[in-house]
């Protein structure tokens, strides 16, 4: 099965479906083998494993994209990604999504905020009028080779207008096109229920720790009525949190001997990464080379 096919079977199934996020190949590597079913990626832990800057609008599309099919061939799980605002105007978004659609994603989202746009949990956030993006959603969905390439409209009107002019921006995005819908940061729990039960397509939640949405299960989420629910930014911060305490007793005391315990091992990394197998695939192409060196010898 594809994996565009398997992803949109994924969203439209009765149990909600969970992305984590990684920020760069290895840590989508954990989230397969820990058992998720999808993983996702987004520009905050880009901006941040990449430049270690914040997520402002300093990532080009190519450098996400280039980012997004280093993972894709990671990873056998389907791979949903953050278009942001589709890097310009409507000639921009569908140059974006034959981008991403080329290298390897299931999926993609473009949002409504003004360029250069900002983590959806910051504040002073803008967004363009509803037409125009629209037209972006239009544009997009007209540029997908694969129909089940499924594109999510976000967007981040909810902190500029409030909540009925971001249901309602939900559903002309979703008349316009788009697969999936996103209303960014809702400040309560009856915010998200009345989002999922007025806005009328899958619904896909953000848990961001110390963001401005309350952090729920998946089961809650699912119970109030979201299809997917994106954790994009845990393993980024576990990264950083799990390095800066390594790094603080290397440096208080000369040595990691004393920390061992709380890292992976050389010998653990080589299996993880999957050195045996390249090893045998060598094995496998030079065997003829071998047998003719030993005859020689």
């Amino acid at each position: 099965m594809k994996k565009t096919t398997l992803f949109k079977k994924l969203v439209l199934d009765k149990e909600i479906l969970v992305l984590p996020g990684a920020y760069d190949s290895l840590s989508a590597k954990v989230v397969e083998q820990t058992g998720f079913k999808a993983v996702t990626l987004g520009g905050y832990p880009v901006s941040g494993s990449l430049l270690a800057k914040p997520d402002v609008s300093l990532l080009t599309m190519t450098e996400m994209v280039n980012h997004a099919r280093y993972i894709a061939e990671a990873v056998e799980i389907p791979l949903f990604v953050d278009g942001d605002t589709g890097h310009g105007n409507v000639t921009n978004v569908a140059r974006t999504v034959r981008e991403f659609e080329r290298a390897g994603v299931a999926g993609l989202f473009i949002e409504d905020q003004v360029f250069p746009k900002r983590c959806g949990h910051m504040e002073g956030k803008q967004v363009i009028a509803t037409e125009e993006m629209i037209a972006k959603i239009k544009a997009a969905v007209d540029a997908r080779m694969d129909d089940d390439l499924m594109i999510m409209a976000r967007t981040d009107s909810f902190a500029v207008y409030g909540i009925d002019e971001a249901i309602e921006r939900g559903n002309r995005y979703v008349e316009a096109g788009a697969d999936l819908i996103f209303i960014e940061a809702p400040p309560s729990i009856e915010d998200m229920r009345r989002i999922c039960r007025e806005v009328k397509a899958p619904m896909s939640a953000n848990m961001v720790e110390g963001g401005k949405t309350p952090l729920l299960t998946a089961k809650e989420l699912q119970d109030i009525g979201y299809s997917i629910a994106t954790f994009p930014l845990s393993t980024v911060y576990a990264a950083l949190y799990g390095v800066r305490e390594a790094m603080r007793f290397l440096f208080e005391t000369g040595t990691t001997a004393g920390y061992t315990d709380r890292m992976t091992t050389f010998s653990d990394f080589n299996e993880f990464v999957g050195l045996a197998d390249v090893r045998a695939q060598e094995a496998y192409y030079y065997k003829d080379l071998f047998e003719q060196l030993k005859k020689n010898m």
